[in-house]
């Protein structure tokens, strides 16, 4: 009788990719061997049997196999039905942007069948490897920034995903004026290597990251072999800029968006308003022509600064909202 990975979750049949997700953090980290000196060679069965199951029900395509077929049927290669070539190899993709493990196809019948990842894989991908936060540090900044912008991450949460299998990826979160000037974050990693008698040592850094003024959100920073080393080559660490919402701005692409609100007699007879940009200085909005509702009007070079041509800015977009008053003095 095949393994039940719900059973080694501890989760239904029904459960969510959040209650998998959940379980798995949990249990991982209660059988970890590292957490079990005296027991090391009991914990890493349970460790692998943990991981494993979380690898098959975190996945669609190896979960309709698992719950159709079992374990032997997932591991063992699914037989063709109906004439047809069973199920097709290819990308399988983990839910909430975990590492995307492979089915390979081949030999007579189809798909050939699973074979389990790495455990130690799977947690650095769930747990980041012990990577820090963004926090603020002082002193000297110990590593050598490699940079990828070419906002090339691809879509995590379904089909093929762009990641390398040996990378930690963590979001840079700035503000819209962080981005439009350009700032610099350094941030604390606690790095995870596996020496040769078994022993898991670490150590910290701090990293360096200069987010250069207009970059999108989606741009990569690349840290080669900075992450984790668990015996199979340090992964690389992969930041990837977020913007923050604003209270005021709604960025599209190089432009600022913008609402503006208008009382009835400021949209008839003509208005004068300041708004302050995100590099601090303030402009007046003027206008002496009627406007009507929804009417959006642009300012060019006002907008975000252009990362590939420094001196140019996109349009400050400005929509105007007329506010009605709710009763008339005749």
């Amino acid at each position: 009788m095949g393994k039940d990975y719900y059973a080694i979750l501890g989760v239904s049949k029904s459960a969510s990719e959040e209650e998998l997700k959940k379980a798995y953090r949990k249990l991982a980290l209660k059988w970890h061997p590292d957490r079990h000196v005296g027991d090391k060679q009991d914990a890493e069965v349970k460790f692998k049997n943990i991981s494993e199951a979380y690898e098959v029900l975190a996945d669609k395509q190896k979960r309709q196999i698992y719950d159709t077929y079992g374990e032997d049927g997932l591991k063992g290669g699914v037989p063709p039905s109906g004439g047809g070539g069973g199920f097709p190899g290819g990308m399988g993709n983990m839910g909430g942007g975990g590492t995307t493990f492979s089915f390979s196809s081949g030999g007579p019948g189809g798909f050939a069948g699973f074979n389990p990842s790495n455990p130690e894989d799977i947690f650095a991908q769930l747990f980041g490897g012990g990577l820090g936060g963004l926090s603020g540090m002082g002193g000297r900044t110990r590593s050598s920034q490699f940079m990828d912008t070419d906002n090339d991450m691809g879509n995590h949460n379904g089909g093929m995903s762009s990641r390398r299998p040996n990378e930690i990826t963590r979001p840079l979160a700035c503000t819209l004026e962080e981005i439009y000037s350009g700032c610099t974050k350094k941030l604390n990693v606690t790095r995870r290597v596996l020496g040769q008698g078994g022993a898991v040592s670490t150590s910290e850094k701090e990293l360096q990251v200069d987010v250069k003024p207009g970059w999108k959100a989606g741009t990569k920073i690349r840290f080669q072999k900075e992450g984790n080393d668990m015996g199979h080559g340090a992964q690389d660490i992969v930041f990837v800029l977020e913007e923050k919402p604003h209270a005021l701005f709604k960025r599209d692409g190089d432009d600022l968006k913008v609402d503006m609100t208008l009382t009835l007699e400021e949209a008839l007879c003509g208005f004068k308003k300041p708004i302050q940009l995100l590099n601090g200085k303030t402009i007046q909005v003027n206008n002496t022509s009627v406007v009507k509702p929804g009417q959006v009007s642009r300012m060019a070079g006002y907008g975000m600064r252009i990362s590939r041509q420094p001196n140019s800015f996109g349009a400050l977009v400005i929509t105007y909202k007329i506010q009605f008053p709710t009763s008339l003095t005749l």
